[in-house]
């Protein structure tokens, strides 16, 4: 049996320079090469050697004019990770940080995501180093159309159903469906985010900030509490973030901060659901920036350049982006009591700030489980697509909700340890991988 060390220098010798990519093998491989001594079946078949790497990765060039008509190029990607429980599943993100070792890290998460949410889906990621900041929408679509003029021949309702993720908005699906249905002529579900009115499911832009709170309400349940009276910070201040809030707002918490790359803004007080439209407004549709919560809304302060998690709480919510937490960060959360985190983006916090929340013990809701809702929510949709009907707000929602459950219930019964405490991000893992691993050791060496 391999260490985890000796594990890791084959994964980086073999995925060289790609960092986020071994930072999300590495925290898995912490949690199942122990199990795989106790089921040395799936060791024994290379389980884990072969998750590690995408059945499929496929890398395209995407040129496009620009409304001064020049030609702009761009690099497109789709990792299609692991198809053995369903068709390959997961976001696209346009942002420039986009490179092959990001969208690898994300497929990679997406597997044991996923898998948690008892659903026939796949793990796949995909994506351009593409802006869509300061782009007009002719030029947003003019990019998702040459984008899926090569993506189109690659997947399919039962191959690989893409979704949207960061920079990936309403906007940017219709463009790329528009641009699917016409080159292969056909309405099927093989994108996931569509509007309610030409296929999508109620609840799916809600799913990812509901489903982190549904999360973080089963956990704060084994210690008898609820949200009523406590204070969250959120950061980011897009599509998860907002619903997150939203949702805080409506089962009583105050929520008093949220962010952008540019810094945070906090109200003591906390945000009202008059100062959420606002928010809504500004980042939806006008497209700007949090400062501007500091001028419009009363009782708001603006800190440049800096996070959220130096703001005393209760609960936190890391919702932008990956490596957002780091090791200083868990500290002061820590020290300014801060005892549940539900982690609304992929991999927000660094392994060393992971050991210092469980160290301290504090409930520590890892993205695979806690941001699942998404994913969820797009299995529901494709679900609706599949037999051509629509379901109620309310159905879908209690049917998120009960996933939720259904996956904190998976995290407890493989996470907790002899002193009671759960480790969610040992139970996330484990969960996650005997799904598919069972599914793999029964289809052969394929």
């Amino acid at each position: 049996m391999k260490s985890v060390q000796e594990f890791m220098e084959d994964v980086i010798r073999k995925n060289p320079g790609e960092l986020e990519f071994h930072q999300a093998v590495q925290e898995v491989a912490e949690s199942i090469l122990p199990f795989l001594e106790k089921n040395p079946r799936y060791a024994k078949a290379k389980i884990l050697e072969r998750m590690v790497m995408p059945e499929r990765v496929l890398i395209f060039r995407v040129p496009w004019l620009d409304d001064n008509q020049e030609v702009q190029i761009n690099s497109g990607y789709r990792v299609e990770m692991n198809s053995a429980i369903g068709p390959y599943k997961g976001g696209l993100r346009f942002h420039p940080s986009v490179n092959l070792g990001i969208l690898k890290f994300l497929a990679f998460e997406q597997v044991f995501k996923n898998s948690l949410t008892t659903l026939p889906l796949g793990g796949g990621k995909g994506g351009s180093d593409f802006d869509p900041k300061g782009k007009s929408d002719t030029e947003v679509m003019k990019f998702c159309q040459s984008f899926m003029t090569e993506l189109f021949r690659h997947i399919g309702e039962n191959t690989d159903v893409p979704a949207g993720d960061i920079g990936v908005g309403s906007r940017e699906i219709g463009f790329l469906f528009g641009q699917y249905k016409r080159l292969k002529n056909e309405f099927t579900g093989v994108l996931t985010g569509k509007g309610v009115n030409w296929g999508g499911s109620l609840i799916r832009p809600e799913a990812t900030g509901y489903g982190c709170v549904y999360f973080v309400q089963e956990m704060l349940k084994t210690r008898g509490e609820g949200f009523e009276g406590k204070v969250c910070t959120v950061s980011g201040s897009g599509n998860v973030a907002q619903y997150t809030t939203e949702k805080l707002l409506e089962l009583g918490a105050t929520v008093v901060t949220l962010s952008d790359s540019g810094g945070y803004i906090y109200k003591e007080t906390g945000l009202t659901s008059e100062d959420l439209q606002f928010v809504f407004e500004l980042k939806n549709v006008r497209r700007g920036r949090i400062k501007e919560c500091a001028e419009k809304l009363e009782g708001c302060t603006y800190f440049e350049g800096k996070k959220p998690w130096e703001v005393p709480c209760d609960i936190a919510f890391p919702s932008a982006t990956q490596n957002e937490i780091y090791e200083n960060d868990a500290q002061t959360l820590v020290k300014n009591g801060c005892y549940a985190i539900g982690e609304g983006a992929n991999m927000p916090t660094v392994p060393e700030a992971v050991k210092i929340f469980q160290k301290a013990k504090i409930l520590y809701a890892p993205g695979k489980a806690a941001n699942a809702g998404g994913v969820s929510t797009s299995g529901l949709e494709m679900s609706q697509n599949s037999i051509r009907t629509a379901w109620a707000r309310e159905e879908v929602d209690e049917k998120l909700r009960q996933i939720k459950v259904n996956i904190h219930e998976a995290c407890v019964a493989y996470g907790k340890q002899e002193d009671g405490y759960v480790d969610y991000v040992n139970g996330a893992n484990i969960a996650g991988f005997v799904k598919v691993a069972d599914a793999m050791m029964d289809q052969g060496v394929v």
